[in-house]
């Protein structure tokens, strides 16, 4: 761990140019350009709100309007979507820096992550705007947001690490990656909430660690309770966290010697 966090101080100038580039790619040759990493997410919450809201007359949740309540929700499944997703092809999409002796490759996850993260920002701030444009204060609990940023962070690389290095050698890993998020984003409580759910079925859907960061969101920005005060979700939290981050790791470490040869 020391090793690889003194190679991100070392490489950080690097890390943030290929961020850059990640970012740019996407989106060149559009004439828009990076505007569209905005637009579409943005255009998504207009649907769904334009859906819901005004076609459904989907009433408040628990006295909060359900636009507010549906994005806090939507923003860190689209940070942690993007984020897994491109991490997963981190690998394929810089296989030149692969044979490079003197470049961390276990480093290369973190490129799509700061990208998507620099967008997640933009709709965090966002997001503020939304609830003090319906009236809503700031509060000091908001920025317990800067907590489960971090916390999805850490969960996003454990798993990229995993996918990265085992797509390499099964391409299929990315179409069932894709799946995976997809699937998750309905089975995750984004657009319903987990009280409709009879509460002998709550300790399923709470095994998913991104339930963990979805009521993290909303308990920041909507219902004014501190990470702490679920202490057995944050401790199962953390611990599957730990696991993957581990898990990815020593996966990583294990395949890497064999990158050169399959790219």
């Amino acid at each position: 761990m020391f090793e690889f966090l003194k190679a991100i101080f070392q490489n950080r100038r690097l890390l943030l140019e290929l961020s850059k580039n990640d970012f740019k790619q996407k989106y060149v040759g559009n004439f828009l350009g990076i505007l569209w990493a905005f637009i579409q997410p943005a255009s998504m919450i207009a649907i769904f709100w334009f859906v819901f809201q005004v076609g459904f007359k989907s009433q408040p949740v628990d006295n909060f309007p359900f636009i507010l309540w549906l994005v806090a929700g939507m923003f860190p499944w689209f940070f942690f979507g993007e984020a897994f997703s491109t991490g997963t092809n981190s690998i394929m999409a810089n296989s030149f820096l692969v044979k490079k002796v003197v470049f961390r490759v276990s480093l290369l996850p973190m490129v799509p992550l700061l990208s998507a993260l620099a967008i997640h920002i933009f709709f965090i701030f966002f997001m503020f705007g939304m609830f003090l444009y319906y009236g809503y204060t700031p509060e000091i609990y908001w920025l317990q947001i800067i907590y489960y940023l971090f916390a999805t962070s850490i969960l996003v690389l454990g798993l990229s690490w995993i996918t990265s290095s085992v797509v390499v050698f099964f391409k299929d890993i990315g179409q069932l990656v894709a799946i995976i998020v997809q699937f998750g984003f309905w089975m995750t409580p984004i657009f319903w909430n987990i009280t409709t759910v009879p509460e002998k079925y709550h300790w399923i859907i709470k095994l998913n660690p991104m339930a963990y960061i979805i009521e993290g969101y909303r308990n920041s920005m909507i219902y004014h309770k501190w990470f702490w005060e679920d202490i057995n979700m944050t401790l199962y939290f953390w611990s599957v966290t730990i696991v993957l981050f581990g898990l990815g790791a020593l996966t990583f470490k294990k395949l890497r010697p064999h990158f050169t040869d399959v790219l």
